[in-house]
């Protein structure tokens, strides 16, 4: 009952400062921490255990919930359909050594904080109180990253933005078909690994039957990946732009250095639109909104679940999370995005980067399964009965 009385509260809040427009992305932060914690839907968790043993349901969730957003994000994107008046523009962004670099230092991070940018919030959400590390930690980096954006933007080899529908002729009907074909044959070959490593299955996540089942049980990961799929496009429709969680983080330690007296407004980053963004409120940037939306609606969906038990923090965790949040935080910023800011949201609006963030990612992920038992961390193993 107390997240949803803070749900109303700050919904009101929103409103009240900002406009209704914010509300409404903050209904939909609500559903997709509702979403992400039902399913324990897993971006960090599905690389690696497609990387360590090859077990493959993650990946296929993804390929499940690209196929519907990239279908939604064309009929949009060539549209120009938006409930709000405004243009909707996908989350395409350059190529080069940032994103190499960037999202390589994420995929180490997100696995040793044991979870991404959207894994933090709704686990945050969901009581993991390493989580309010890696929190305090991704927003360290963030801003760090922030700091250095101007070095690597202007000092590093860098392609200009590549659209696979405005870049190349194809135009968005051919760039759906081609990423529709790359779907399907990743899909394809998510079968073929599972057939020949056949690895153990995701442990059943604790449910119930009925009706219930909506609010106190786990839904499917496919179900999870068309409601977030769905959730990104109105996203899309309602603000303009696809959903992203990161620049939030930038912006609230961009803030958090102003009022300690530091001019963060002389750094390359906090120009233009995110300048703007440090003299409003919070309640005014819908990402952050967004995000306070995602950390509630997975509070008040493992209450329903009575899931919500906080524990105590092992060292090696605590060390983990930090570093893996600062690794998060830095990466994020090179790579213009996290997760889902350059992942989903940049695979959706068929930007080429979106698809070397992958790549990068999926090499980091390798590269964290050496480090991770340093921290004390179990990676999965063939042999285990789940994984």
């Amino acid at each position: 009952m107390s997240g949803i009385v803070a749900a109303l509260f700050l919904l009101a809040a929103i409103v009240y400062s900002a406009n209704w427009t914010q509300g409404i992305l903050f209904i939909i932060g609500l559903m997709l921490g509702a979403a992400l914690l039902y399913a324990r839907f897993g971006f960090t968790s599905a690389f690696r255990r497609l990387v360590s043993i090859g077990n493959v349901q993650g990946l296929q969730a993804h390929m499940l919930m690209f196929a519907i957003s990239t279908t939604l994000f064309a009929i949009i994107l060539s549209t120009g359909f938006s409930f709000t008046g405004v243009t909707p523009a996908g989350y395409v962004s350059p190529v080069g050594i940032p994103v190499l670099f960037g999202a390589f230092l994420f995929g180490i991070g997100m696995q040793l904080g044991n979870g991404c940018a959207s894994g933090l919030l709704y686990n945050l959400g969901g009581g993991t109180s390493s989580m309010v590390l890696t929190l305090f930690a991704f927003i360290t980096g963030s801003t760090l990253g922030a700091y250095h954006f101007s070095f690597w933007m202007q000092e590093t080899p860098t392609l200009p933005p590549i659209s696979l529908a405005t870049s190349t002729g194809l135009g968005y009907f051919g760039a759906w078909l081609v990423q529709i074909i790359l779907f399907t044959v990743i899909y394809w070959i998510t079968i073929q690994v599972a057939k020949k490593k056949n690895p153990p299955m995701m442990k059943p996540l604790p449910t119930t039957t009925g009706w219930k089942k909506v609010i106190r049980g786990s839904w499917p990961l496919l179900t999870a990946a068309i409601v977030l799929a769905i959730l990104n496009a109105l996203t899309l429709t309602v603000r303009g732009t696809p959903w992203g969680i990161t620049s939030a983080f930038a912006l609230w330690g961009g803030k958090t250095l102003n009022t300690l007296g530091v001019d963060v407004t002389s750094w390359g980053y906090f120009t233009g639109a995110n300048s703007e963004a440090l003299k409003n409120s919070v309640l005014s940037d819908s990402t952050s909104v967004m995000n306070f939306g995602i950390i509630l609606g997975a509070f008040i969906s493992a209450s329903f679940q009575g899931t919500f038990k906080p524990k105590k923090i092992k060292p090696g965790v605590a060390g983990a999370s930090i570093l893996g949040g600062l690794l998060m935080g830095y990466g994020s910023r090179l790579a213009f995005g996290c997760n889902i800011g350059a992942y989903f949201g940049g695979i959706s609006s068929f930007s080429l980067h979106g698809w070397v963030w992958m790549i990068m990612a999926l090499l980091g992920t390798f590269a964290a399964l050496f480090i991770r038992p340093m921290f004390g961390l179990k990676n999965p193993s063939s042999k285990d009965t789940f994984c």
